[in-house]
C-alpha cells in the first residue's frame, strides 16, 4: 500500500454452507481491521470498502437504506462476521479514516463463483430441480459493481456509505427472464417451508456426512423465502450509478456459459 493514492479492500471469505466456518472472522473481521489499520498508519488518502448488503440478514420485503441497523441474529456465518467488519469500517472511518462503504447485493457473472452463479450453471445443464419462491435480491452484474468502486474512489467524499445493488427481483423472476433468453423452462418454484423442513434434515445429515454446500442447512436457511433488499436511490442520485437491468446482464452472462457448457 505504501505510497498508493487509494486502497480498494475487497477481499473476503464468502463461502455459505461451508462445513468449516472457522476462517470467517480471521478473514472478514480481523483481517479488514489489519487492512484498515495499515491503511492508517501509512496515511492513506483514501479507502473504498466492500461490505454487502447481507449484513441487514432478511429484510422481510422491506428494502433498507443506508441508515437501517439490523440488531436480529444472522441466518449465515458470512452475514454474521461481514456485518461485524462493516460495524469496524464504521468505527475507522469515525476515527478519521478517509474511508468509502460500498453494500452491493447479488452480484453475478461470467465465471462467477458463488452459489447463485452455480444454480445458473445448473439450470443452463437443466439439472436445477427447484427455485425458491419469495426469496428476492438485488441483482448486480459484476461489471456495474466494479466500475461503482471506481467511481466511489474518484467521486465519493470520505465517510460516505452506498447501496449499491442493482434491481430487484424475485428469484422466479430473474428464473423466468432467463427461461425466456434460452428457451429453457423455469424450474419448480416451492414455497419457504418445504425448504425449512428440507433444512432441518440437512442439519441432521451435515453431522455425520459433509454435504453438497448448496443442499446445507446455511444455505437452505437463506433460501427459504429471505429477501436482501436496498435502496440504491442515493448512489444513482450522488454517484450516477446506473445499474444495467436484469436480462441485458443475463444477456451476457448466460450466452457465454452456455457456449462454455457445450465446448466441454
Amino acid at each position: 500500500m505504501k505510497d498508493t493514492d487509494g486502497v480498494f479492500h475487497v477481499a473476503a471469505w464468502y463461502k455459505i454452507g461451508a462445513r468449516d466456518k472457522s476462517p470467517a472472522w480471521e478473514i472478514n473481521v480481523n483481517g479488514t481491521r489489519n487492512v484498515l489499520e495499515l491503511m492508517r498508519e501509512l496515511k492513506i488518502p483514501k479507502g473504498v470498502y466492500t461490505s454487502t448488503l447481507a449484513i441487514n440478514s432478511d429484510t422481510k420485503n422491506a428494502i433498507r437504506n443506508e441508515n437501517y441497523h439490523f440488531t436480529g441474529k444472522h441466518i449465515s456465518e458470512y452475514d454474521r462476521t461481514k456485518a461485524e467488519a462493516h460495524k469496524l469500517a464504521k468505527q475507522f472511518i469515525a476515527d478519521g479514516l478517509p474511508l468509502v462503504i460500498l453494500m452491493p447485493g447479488l452480484i453475478y457473472g461470467r465465471d462467477g463463483t458463488s452459489l447463485s452463479d452455480d444454480s445458473l450453471r445448473m439450470f443452463l445443464k437443466k439439472r436445477l430441480p427447484v427455485i425458491p419462491k419469495v426469496s428476492a435480491y438485488n441483482w448486480s452484474h459484476v461489471d456495474d459493481v466494479a466500475q461503482i468502486h471506481i467511481t466511489a474512489m474518484e467521486k465519493a467524499p470520505a465517510g460516505e456509505t452506498y447501496i449499491v445493488g442493482g434491481p430487484v427481483h424475485t428469484a422466479e423472476e430473474a428464473f423466468e427472464i432467463a427461461g425466456k433468453l434460452t428457451g429453457i423452462r423455469k424450474p419448480l418454484a416451492v414455497p419457504p417451508v418445504l425448504l425449512k423442513i428440507t433444512g432441518l434434515f440437512s442439519a441432521i445429515a451435515e453431522k455425520i456426512i459433509p454435504l453438497p454446500p448448496m443442499y446445507s442447512s446455511e444455505a437452505l436457511r437463506v433460501q427459504a423465502g429471505a429477501t436482501y433488499l436496498g435502496d440504491n436511490s442515493k448512489a444513482k442520485r450522488e454517484l450516477n450509478y446506473n445499474p444495467r437491468p436484469l436480462e441485458e446482464g443475463f444477456k451476457d452472462v448466460l450466452f457465454y456459459e452456455l457456449e462454455k457448457i457445450r465446448n466441454n
